[in-house]
């Protein structure tokens, strides 16, 4: 569990699935393998972990939006277009409009959604703040895929650029988030 993380919060390295969602859409995320055991996280294609890239860190900047709370940053250059992390929490098909923490994952043609809520148990990724009132742009992106073992999992990649060592990883949440 890395330093600054909050007691409240459980930290997981592999998506928890909740019993919300239904067995056919558990199957399709996983590729229609039951998770009993839980993959590891995938690894970057340099071969070191994700979390050697990213630290969490106390925002004290007087003009940050998120002054006083926590965001992710680089403990070394990230390449463009590189795996950072993937946005681990708890796998669930329902609404949770009080929840800060939820990305949505998916939206099947018959109408459920599948989200990703990192506000009770998650990873490093739920520390990734929006751009706006700190950058022109994002210097990273939410990018869906599968892993190795057929996991559909929602990651953190760095956008066309290089994100430098000591900068705040820094996504858009959407319009729709404003």
């Amino acid at each position: 569990r890395p330093s600054s993380w909050p007691s409240d919060v459980q930290y997981i390295t592999s998506p928890r699935y909740h019993a919300s969602v239904p067995t056919v859409t558990q199957l399709f995320l996983t590729d229609g393998v039951r998770l009993t055991n839980h993959p590891a996280p995938p690894k970057p294609f340099n071969g070191t972990t994700s979390t050697v890239y990213v630290r969490i860190r106390s925002i004290s900047d007087a003009s940050h939006p998120a002054r006083g709370q926590f965001g992710l940053f680089a403990v070394r250059k990230i390449p463009p277009k590189t795996h950072i992390i993937d946005y681990i929490g708890e796998v669930h098909c329902q609404d949770r409009l009080d929840s800060n923490y939820d990305l949505s994952l998916h939206r099947s043609q018959d109408g459920v959604s599948v989200g990703i809520d990192a506000s009770k148990m998650g990873n490093e990724a739920r520390f990734v703040n929006d751009y706006r009132g700190i950058r022109c742009k994002p210097n990273a992106i939410f990018v869906e895929y599968r892993t190795a073992m057929g996991e559909l999992r929602m990651s953190v990649r760095s956008s066309s650029d290089p994100i430098q060592k000591g900068d705040e990883i820094l996504v858009s949440y959407g319009k729709s988030w404003w």
